[in-house]
């Protein structure tokens, strides 16, 4: 059944001036609403998915502007309700007053999402579809647009849902063995709940262990630059970002806070993160900046190592690379000052850390495209980036699946040792409950209100 709810009325394209804005009004008697002040044909005898050229009108007869409308009738329309798109000239003073009419027709300005949010609750789509709508909206890279279209798609939560409602047939059963406590019948056949818990945990483990690309493809991935002062760190940040971003200077510790730009490459954002050089500080503010640089290396998601391949020392390098991989990050080893090593040194402190070293001239800008790539190469090789697989980019999404997969873990555990019905049937009741508050199936107004609170106004 579709809900018409009262109309409401929002600018729909972003505020600012403009060559043309759109104002959207949704809910019953939106048309007729629109109606009352557009002077051109009957909109209220049109068909649904056309567009009327026309004037809107003061009360006093006044044109405040010549518009186009576009109709759309319930159920076709994004929010399954009656929709009118008033294409405007982006005025801001326009845009107001066209706003004051619709109100004094009978409208009201729109919450934040809360188009987004008639349409979810008029089964347009699920909960998940409904934030990707949001996600698409404030897509800056290729690789976050292609994961926000991949879940407005459908992404996981359809093959989700088909497994929950199986899950439901079985607790349904399940839970009847407890009017038969005292019988000792089984209702739910174990060895099929066991493979269909087992095959709803297999979709779940590749989506959680996504979620560590997916959240640094929504947020830009987190690239640290490391290495001692004087490595060229700061001149790297800048040759990268092809500004003066980080003050240059030969004395060791010029950088003592951390510094933070982005780069664009292959459709990925990188947040590049320039740090305090590590060594033993000699002074309180630079002890201060190379406990912020651990802490940035702490929270990354990838390292450059820079080090300077004029006058580091083999042993010195082979024991600061054994430190970069105990963090357990993901990395690159870069070596600075190209142009003044020759090949002999080069190959021997390859040999050193035993992996491949990209060399570059910072100072000089040259084989600054060979590291682009390598960045690129080593985010990409995550292979749900790869194929434009569905990846989990949403902490409420991450919190539901791991919630599902540990009550699912129980479940077996305990079907397993034998459990009573009972104590089976309540781990199966809150996967089951992670698995509809992650579609929508199972909402709350709070939890409606926190979602789309953080839409934008005529969304």
């Amino acid at each position: 059944m579709i809900y018409q709810l009262e109309p409401i009325a929002a600018l729909a394209t972003a505020p600012g001036i403009g060559a043309i804005a759109v104002v959207r009004v949704s809910g019953e008697g939106a048309i007729a609403i629109t109606n009352r002040f557009f002077r051109g044909k009957d909109l209220t005898q049109q068909e649904s998915h056309t567009a009327h050229f026309g004037t809107l009108r003061n009360a006093d007869g006044s044109i405040i502007d010549e518009v186009l409308v576009t109709i759309f009738h319930t159920p076709k329309s994004f929010t399954k309700e009656d929709v009118v798109e008033i294409s405007c000239h982006g005025s801001e003073f326009i845009i107001q007053q066209i706003l004051r009419r619709l109100t004094t027709e009978g409208a009201r300005l729109a919450k934040p999402g809360e188009f987004t949010q008639r349409a979810f609750l008029n089964g347009q789509f699920d909960l998940v579809q409904a934030e990707a709508v949001a996600d698409l909206i404030a897509s800056d890279s290729d690789a976050s647009h292609r994961a926000a279209l991949t879940q407005l798609r459908g992404g996981f939560s359809k093959q989700l849902k088909v497994l929950r409602q199986q899950l439901i047939d079985f607790v349904a059963l399940v839970e009847l063995e407890l009017d038969f406590g005292e019988e000792d019948v089984e209702f739910a056949h174990r060895d099929k709940l066991r493979q269909l818990m087992l095959d709803i945990r297999r979709v779940l483990h590749p989506l959680i262990d996504s979620f560590s690309t997916g959240n640094a493809i929504k947020n830009g991935v987190p690239t640290v630059i490391i290495g001692k002062p004087n490595a060229g760190k700061s001149t790297l940040l800048n040759a990268l970002l092809n500004e003066e971003k980080a003050i240059v200077s030969d004395i060791p510790g010029t950088t003592r806070d951390v510094i933070e730009d982005e780069l664009f490459l292959d459709g990925i954002r990188f947040r590049l993160i320039d740090t305090a050089g590590l060594r033993q500080a000699t002074d309180q503010i630079e002890a201060i900046g190379i406990e912020r640089t651990q802490q940035k290396m702490r929270d990354a998601a990838l390292v450059v190592y820079l080090f300077d391949g004029k006058n580091v020392l083999p042993d010195e390098l082979r024991i600061a690379v054994e430190d970069v991989r105990l963090s357990g990050k993901p990395y690159l080893l870069v070596g600075n000052k190209l142009d003044a090593i020759d090949d002999l040194k080069r190959q021997a402190l390859q040999n050193i850390v035993g992996e491949k070293i990209v060399w570059i001239s910072a100072a000089q800008k040259t084989h600054l495209d060979e590291l682009k790539a390598a960045l690129s190469a080593r985010v990409r090789t995550d292979s749900a980036v790869q194929t434009g697989s569905a990846v989990v980019t949403n902490a409420r999404h991450y919190e539901h699946l791991t919630g599902t997969d540990d009550a699912l873990a129980r479940a077996i555990t305990g079907l397993n040792s034998g459990v009573t019905p009972d104590w089976l049937a309540m781990d199966l009741r809150v996967a089951l409950r992670h698995l509809g508050e992650l579609t929508g199936e199972i909402t709350t107004d709070d939890l409606l209100e926190s979602i789309f609170s953080k839409f934008c106004i005529g969304k």
